[in-house]
């Protein structure tokens, strides 16, 4: 009797784990394949991995639910009842702070008829970019005037900032401002304008808005509806795909180092075909050979490979990396020119002093950050150049003593350098200048700030929480983007298996090995990049094409 297909599956993230939920759960096939999962971590998650900070749960990768209405995540949460409430508060639960304070570096609050009319310029040049729509008002016209810039296909970056210099000379007569210090009008639009583009590099992971490009923005899709988090946590998703698995089909410690496949189609007789015994019962008849850190080997007739895009730009596209023989060009210059960036995470936890009860904080206001540019002669020397592309600093939900700033790019990668004590000064000295006197605020000593008018508000930073995305070497990275220079092609060929179809390996003479090597993951979905429900796409979509390749009923 013929051996059973082995399925490999690389990676026990949202693909990996939906690709084999899928392969299992399709009624015609669970006795069809042998299937396994390798994972090279100590757990099973990938980008996604709740935790607990300061009695909250929070989460060190994915977040949000992007858009309820259509999303598979979403439809995962509401049927295991993830969305129900917790036993404990949980980041996100009260949704976007509604009353944000806008804060300009040397502690001048900026009222609504300063920061409003950026803040709607930068979102309505962002729904242009991304769907070609136009609110009738100055941004419109400032939008136009960057298209007839003929910018091409440069960036969303270039794009903005046209736009935003349409707008200044539509507004050549506003009226300077007065009663902030060193800031003009222009310096304090420019620098609400900014904090807009770094909090856009939080949700697109690149380094500088410089380097998206421009026309594949319209190609990525959002779910309507709000967007939430999961009161349960992320991982309650994972684990829901795992828990269909039989024991000891996820192997958790499992580094793979390198994976071996057949482009070419040997001679009928070749021996390398012919069932050879090996130490391990498996025969030569099967055409991938992947070889773990430990120096085992697993053969399979066909591997899905779901490790991050910054694994692959690191281990992929040389020739002594992980695939042997090399990819093809197809598809080490599609995973050269995609961009993957790192977004990470900083956690906070306040304590209060002197005599309150326990648990009774005082609340620190949700703020959104206005910094000086960081080559401008006025910044504020003991503000450090990693914080001044942060966008905001709040607490996670309204009763939490847990403060979160989010960071991309350099900025990101030095997060994950500094120690607590350096984190700790660094946001205490920011938050000092921020909130300082003559504004109701008080400046505190290193390690504490102070959110009201009497010393009894003083709070203290007393415990930090870092996400290391950037440094971690199952990831090297938070998420992919479309860079200048690359496109939704790029995606697509991310997508493509190997052998590619109509290759000699996909029929013809010799013996034919197809769909040797599978891709899924965030980086290889065209519309939904970047999102844990694109990585669940194109773990259904591998999983299918598999299925279709045996003949199985395929449902949804």
């Amino acid at each position: 009797m013929a051996k059973k297909p082995r399925i490999v599956i690389i990676g026990a993230g949202m693909a990996g784990l939906t690709a084999a939920n899928k392969l299992y759960t399709s009624t015609s096939s669970r006795d069809l394949f042998e299937l396994c999962v390798v994972e090279g971590g100590t757990r099973i998650g990938g980008r996604i991995n709740t935790s607990e900070f300061g009695g909250d749960r929070i989460e060190m990768g994915a977040t949000w639910i992007h858009g309820i209405k259509g999303s598979p995540v979403h439809q995962i949460a509401q049927h295991i009842h993830a969305l129900e409430e917790s036993d404990k508060p949980w980041e996100g639960m009260d949704g976007f702070s509604d009353d944000p304070r806008t804060i300009a570096e040397g502690g001048f609050e900026l009222n609504a008829s300063i920061v409003d009319p950026i803040s709607t310029l930068f979102n309505n040049l962002m729904d242009f970019a991304a769907q070609g729509k136009l609110a009738e008002d100055v941004a419109a016209a400032a939008a136009k005037a960057a298209l007839n810039g003929g910018f091409g296909s440069q960036s969303v970056g270039a794009f903005l900032r046209q736009g935003l210099d349409a707008y200044w000379d539509s507004c050549q007569d506003s009226e300077e401002v007065r009663g902030y210090g060193k800031w003009s009008r222009k310096l304090l639009e420019e620098a609400i304008f900014a904090m807009h583009e770094n909090n856009q590099r939080t949700h697109t992971s690149a380094g500088d808005m410089w380097s998206l490009d421009f026309e594949a923005e319209s190609e990525y899709r959002m779910f309507p509806g709000e967007e939430i988090t999961i009161s349960k946590g992320y991982f309650s998703i994972i684990e829901y795909l795992a828990s269909v698995l039989p024991p000891n089909v996820i192997q958790l410690g499992r580094k793979v180092t390198r994976i071996e496949w057949q482009p070419q189609p040997q001679p009928q007789g070749h021996h390398h075909h012919q069932s050879v015994a090996i130490p391990n019962g498996y025969d030569h008849s099967k055409p991938v050979k992947i070889h773990f850190c430990d120096g085992s080997v697993m053969l399979a007739d066909h591997v899905i490979v779901t490790v991050s895009l910054g694994v692959l730009k690191a281990k992929a596209c040389q020739d002594s990396g992980m695939f042997n023989p090399p990819l093809p060009s197809f598809k080490t210059e599609a995973i050269s020119r995609l961009g993957y960036g790192v977004v990470n995470k900083l956690f906070l936890q306040l304590s209060p002093n002197g005599n309150r009860k326990a648990g009774e904080v005082p609340k620190f206001p949700s703020l959104q950050m206005v910094f000086h540019r960081p080559d401008s002669e006025l910044r504020h020397r003991k503000i450090p150049w990693w914080i001044r592309r942060t966008a905001s600093l709040s607490p996670i939900h309204n009763n939490s003593n847990v403060l979160l700033s989010w960071f991309a790019g350099k900025e990101a990668l030095e997060l994950e350098k500094l120690s607590d004590e350096e984190l700790i000064e660094g946001v205490s000295s920011t938050v000092s200048s921020l909130l300082s006197k003559p504004h109701g605020f008080c400046n505190g000593d290193v390690g504490a700030v102070s959110v009201g008018d009497s010393s009894e508000s003083e709070v203290r930073i007393v415990k930090v929480l870092k996400s290391k995305w950037g440094s971690d070497p199952l990831f090297f990275g938070s998420y992919s983007y479309v860079a200048v220079g690359s496109s939704g092609a790029d995606l697509d060929a991310m997508a493509e298996p190997l052998p590619k179809v109509g290759s000699s390996c996909d029929g013809g003479g010799g013996v034919m090995h197809p769909l040797q090597i599978l891709f899924a993951g965030e980086a290889t979905h065209r519309t939904h990049y970047s999102t844990t429900h694109g990585a669940y796409f194109s773990g259904i979509r591998e999983a299918n094409r598999l299925l279709q390749h045996y003949h199985c009923v395929v449902g949804v």
